[in-house]
Parts: C-alpha cells; sequence; structure tokens
C-alpha cells in the first residue's frame, strides 16, 4: 500500500509538470486557444439540436444519465490509459462539489426545462453564464472587468436579447416561462461552478478534475432518474444511441476537459464571453438539421455576439 502511494505521488507530480508545460504552450499560442475555443463551441452548439431530439426516446433525467454515464467512462478510460492515478483526498470534496454544481444541476434542469422551452431559445438562456461568472468571479476571485472586457461583455449580451426577441417577455405562457427560470438557475449553477473551480481545483489535473466530477455529477443524476422516470419507457436504437454517444463522448468528455484548460489559460471572463458562439452555431444547426428559420433578429444577434467577443480578446490577460 505504501509503494502504491509513493508510486501514485510521483505520478501525481509528474502529471503536474507535464500540465504546466502543456499550459505553458497553449499560452504562448493565441492561435490554439482561439482553434480550442471553436472546437468546443461548435461541438456544443451542435450538442443542443441532439439534446432536444433525444427527448423522443427517453426522459430527459433519463438521456442525462446516460450522456454522463457514457463520458464518466470514457474518461476513466482515458485515465487509466495513461496511467492517471487517483487525486489526493484533500480535492475530493471539491470534486463532488463541481460534479453536483457544474453536471447535475445544470443538466438536471436543462433537460426538464427542455420540455418546455425551444432548444435554440433554451441555449441562449444558459449561454447567460457569462453574466454570472463574471459578477461571481468579482466578488469571489477579485477579478477586476477591464472596460473592453465589460464592453464586450455587454455587446454580446445585448445580441443574444436580440436573439430572443420581445417574446421572452411578453406573451408566454406559464409553462415556458417555468422552463425559462430553470435553465436561468442553470446558467448560474455553471458560472459558480466556474469560479469554483478556478479558487479551488486549478491545480489539479484537467483530466482528473473532468472525470471525477462527470462521474460524481453522473451518480447524482441516475439517482433522479432512477426516482422520477423509473416507469418510463426507453428507446434505444441508432439514432438514439448516437445522441447518447456524441454528447457523452465528444459534447461531455472531450469538450468539458478542453473547457477546464481554457479556464487554466485564459481570464474568467474571456473564456465565459467566447461561450456565447455556442447559442449562434445552436441556431445554425437548427436551421440546417431542423429546418428551423434564421430571422433577422438572429443575424443581428449572431454579429453582434461576434463583435462583443472580438471586443473582449482586444485586452490580452492570461489566467495566473
Amino acid at each position: 500500500m505504501l509503494k502504491w502511494n509513493e508510486e501514485n505521488q510521483i505520478g501525481g507530480y509528474r502529471l503536474l509538470v507535464c500540465q504546466q508545460n502543456i499550459i505553458n504552450y497553449i499560452k504562448e499560442r493565441p492561435w490554439l486557444i482561439a482553434l480550442l475555443i471553436f472546437i468546443t463551441t461548435i461541438i456544443w452548439g451542435y450538442a443542443w439540436t441532439l439534446m432536444k431530439e433525444a427527448l423522443q426516446y427517453m426522459g430527459p433525467f433519463t438521456f442525462s444519465a446516460f450522456r454522463f454515464g457514457v463520458g464518466a467512462l470514457t474518461m476513466f478510460i482515458i485515465l487509466f490509459l495513461f496511467k492517471i492515478g487517483i487525486p489526493e483526498r484533500k480535492y475530493w470534496k471539491h470534486l463532488v462539489i463541481i460534479g453536483l454544481l457544474q453536471t447535475a444541476v445544470v443538466f438536471l434542469l436543462v433537460m426538464y426545462g427542455l420540455k418546455f422551452v425551444e432548444a435554440g431559445k433554451s441555449s441562449i438562456l444558459l449561454y447567460s453564464m457569462p453574466i454570472w461568472s463574471s459578477l461571481l468571479a468579482g466578488i469571489i476571485l477579485k477579478e477586476k472587468l477591464a472596460k473592453p472586457k465589460a464592453i464586450g461583455l455587454f455587446v454580446g449580451l445585448v445580441g443574444l436579447l436580440t436573439i430572443l426577441g420581445w417574446d421572452l417577455w411578453l406573451e408566454q405562457e406559464p409553462a415556458v416561462i417555468f422552463g425559462e427560470l430553470l435553465i436561468v438557475i442553470s446558467a448560474i449553477s455553471w458560472g459558480l461552478s466556474n469560479v469554483y473551480y478556478r479558487k479551488y481545483l486549478q491545480k489539479l489535473s484537467q483530466l482528473q478534475v473532468n472525470g471525477y466530477q462527470m462521474a460524481f455529477g453522473a451518480i447524482a443524476i441516475i439517482v433522479v432518474a432512477i426516482i422520477a422516470e423509473s416507469d418510463q419507457a426507453i428507446v434505444l436504437n441508432g439514432e438514439s444511441i448516437y445522441y447518447i454517444l456524441f454528447t457523452g463522448v465528444l459534447a461531455s468528455a472531450l469538450c468539458f476537459t478542453l473547457w477546464f484548460v481554457l479556464l487554466s489559460v485564459i481570464d474568467m471572463v474571456t473564456a465565459t464571453i467566447s461561450t456565447l458562439l455556442v447559442p449562434v452555431f445552436g441556431l445554425f444547426f437548427g436551421w440546417l438539421l431542423l429546418n428551423e428559420s434564421l430571422t433577422a433578429s438572429i443575424l443581428i444577434g449572431s454579429t453582434l455576439i461576434i463583435i462583443g467577443i472580438i471586443i473582449a480578446n482586444i485586452y490580452k490577460t492570461t489566467a495566473p
């Protein structure tokens, strides 16, 4: 047992050195940061259409259980192949909290909200997350919001509101308002998890963080799915399995690992503002695959979001 602990500590030290080298390599190459942002946001944008379509085949909690169960299994296979050991005990409490905030709360509420709210608008509401991340980072991490970033955030959020249009506020059915409220709460939970990661887990390997937080989150989701949806039918066919595998392996295992990397190489505001691209891609794929309309407000709002991201990135700051 003592020998195993020593080997695990040595492996953990080597992993941290390797991780820091990778972080430094990425920090020095802005084009690589932009590429990681693009890969993450386009996969997440496409995943929204799959999440909505998956509700034809199973309940929202059951789908999330399959998705994050597959995602966690994928991460543990990667950890095994790279011979990455178990995180130190001092990190476990923080990993459980991140798993609950980022995986369980966010996706239980989002998937249930999708029963009442269109996929495109759901993604827009969730990606109000930069507001909450920026506010919480200022309060908890004392990160200052530089003027270009504040302007970029404001312009991007105006773009989101432009896409949503006035029907967010007018002539809404109670069920729709309820669904929208759930998704906004999930955005706050995600924002809080971003700050919590930066405060307590930034020194831990991103592979370990994503694997273990996803496993803890998946356990919570599975418990909820068993309690709430054990009597609901589950249809497993080519389409539903594709939805599970894509969202589990790529949108969860890959993209959330890339997300933790981004949170380590650039400041909170720049990272979260960049996620405003996700609803833009989500609306595009909705138009391409689901025949959803691209209105003038969508095109104008998408343009404002891109402008906001460009403005925010004029002021270059790297995460400490």
